[in-house]
Parts: C-alpha cells; structure tokens; sequence
C-alpha cells in the first residue's frame, strides 16, 4: 500500500508568529499585500465555529482544522488526511494540538512536530512556534506525521515521510505560491524539502541522505513494520 501512494505521489506530484499592521487598507488591497508577502489570506477568515463538530475528535484549534481541510483538497495528502480521521492502525483519530516540546523532554525543544502514543491512541504535537505558520505549511508537516502510526520508526519510514511531505508541499503552493516567500520557520523547513526533492529529479534520492545522516535519527533502524523492504 505504501508504494502505492508513493506511485501516486510521483504523478501528482508558514503567516509568521510577527505580527503586521495594514493600517489604511481596505479588505481588497489588504488581502493583496498580504499575498505578494507569501501570507496566508484565508486563516483569519477561516471559521472555526462551523467546522468544530467535524474534527471535535482530533483537535480544537482553527489553524489544525483549515490545515485538513486543504489536505482534504489534495490526492497526494488523502492517505494522510483518512489516517488523522481514524483510518490507521488504531482505527481512531488522531490527537492533533499545538504545544511547547521542551515540557515533554528538553531535547525536543527545537523539533518541529512530535508524534506521540498513549496506549491505543495517537497524538501529535506541533511545535507551538509553528502556530501562525501557514496552513499550507502545517498540513506538509501533518502529511508527514500521519505516517507514524506506532511506536516503531526507522529510516526507511522518515524517508518516505519527508518525501511525502515534500511532495505535498509542493501541490500546495501550486495554488498559493506566494506561501512561499513567508518568513516562518516550517516554511523554510518545507523549503528545503522541496529542494531536494526537485534536485532528485522528484525522487527521495537527496531526501534520503538527509534522513540517514541526521543526528536526529542515529539510533533508529533500517526498517520498520511496513516499511521492511522499501525500495523508496
């Protein structure tokens, strides 16, 4: 089944925590200036209210919710997007929340999004610097983390998420390029990512070698349930 989304991913192929000021500008030009700097024009007109009763299972925070929702846009993120509603090893939706890292351990101060189980439930915490990043940005980064469906990870399985994260990145921005040019650090994060994927010819080839040579990474193993001979 992975290699069957990978396959599909071969063919179909951050708004900063800053706050700014548009003092004088009327709703038109406002939503302009904030496109040409690569802002994101819908979060603050994104209703919170209406889709709360959809994912009241998963999350309470808008910004998480308008992030599904555009990975429910996208075939690339389907996988990921069935995963989070409870389409995964658990058979129940993920827990999806904004948080400071550094209260679960010191060491994941600086990690980006951490995926977490209590007994048969999934959780996943986004670092909490990331909150006003771009919705495009948080729904890469949530793509990638639904992959993590148990406590067994390996390299195999963190290539293959980096290389769906990049490659959903990449569908994204295609509506909104613009999200592009935004200060945030997951933007660059997703940046990044898009540069080696693009530099491998949209294979996991510089993805790969990222993966197996981050610290980050040093003790986990090859191979990991579904992941045990993937040839990404």
């Amino acid at each position: 089944m992975k290699k069957n989304i990978l396959s599909v991913l071969l063919f179909c192929f951050i708004f900063s925590s800053e706050i700014y000021a548009f003092s004088g500008l009327d709703e038109n030009k406002m939503k302009a200036v904030q496109e040409e700097m690569g802002l994101s024009v819908n979060k603050p007109e994104f209703d919170t209210e209406s889709f709360s009763r959809k994912y009241r299972k998963i999350t309470k925070d808008g910004a998480v919710m308008q992030a599904m929702e555009l990975m429910n846009t996208v075939n690339i993120a389907k996988y990921s997007y069935n995963a989070l509603m409870g389409n995964n090893l658990t058979e129940k939706p993920f827990k999806i929340e904004f948080k400071n890292l550094s209260e679960i351990n010191p060491e994941y101060a600086s990690f980006d999004a951490l995926g977490w189980q209590k007994k048969d439930v999934l959780y996943i915490y986004i670092n909490e610097k990331h909150r006003n990043a771009p919705p495009e940005a948080i729904a890469a980064l949530l793509s990638h983390e639904a992959i993590h469906q148990d406590k067994l990870a390996s390299l195999n399985e963190e290539t293959y998420a980096w290389t769906l994260e990049a490659a959903v990145w990449m569908k994204l921005i295609e509506k909104n390029p613009n999200v592009e040019k935004n200060p945030s650090s997951l933007v660059s994060r997703e940046n990044m990512l898009k540069k080696l994927f693009v530099k491998g010819d949209y294979t996991n080839k510089y993805i790969k070698k990222a993966v197996y040579t981050n610290p980050g990474y040093k003790k986990l193993p090859t191979r990991s349930p579904g992941f045990e001979d993937e040839d990404l």
